[in-house]
């Protein structure tokens, strides 16, 4: 399992545009078969990161994952948002895989 944590910079002036696009993905992202663990808005601290976090089975399978969230209507709509709001100013995705499990284990 490989975990897709995305990490944006984002106008300040729009945090509200950015929590319609965390909630359009909040649809669109499971129907297309990633694990969305959340998206998450600044509220303490920086007023300009927020992240995107889910969850896939492969690099090859968030390759499909990617192709049907594309073709995805809401997911197209939701891209154009975006675009049309200008409310990212910066996306980086790093994928990372748990190195901490088993959790609350002995030794």
């Amino acid at each position: 399992m490989l975990t897709c944590v995305i990490r944006y910079q984002i106008d300040p002036t729009k945090k509200d545009a950015f929590i319609q696009y965390a909630r359009n993905w909040g649809q669109a992202i499971p129907r297309c078969g990633a694990d969305l663990i959340g998206y998450f808005a600044p509220h303490e601290g920086s007023s300009t990161l927020a992240y995107g976090i889910y969850n896939v089975a492969s690099l090859a399978e968030y390759e499909a994952y990617r192709t049907r969230l594309a073709a995805d209507p809401l997911g197209r709509e939701n891209y154009e948002f975006a675009q049309a709001k200008k409310f990212l100013l910066r996306e980086d995705r790093t994928f990372v895989k748990l190195a901490s499990a088993p959790h609350g284990g002995s030794k």
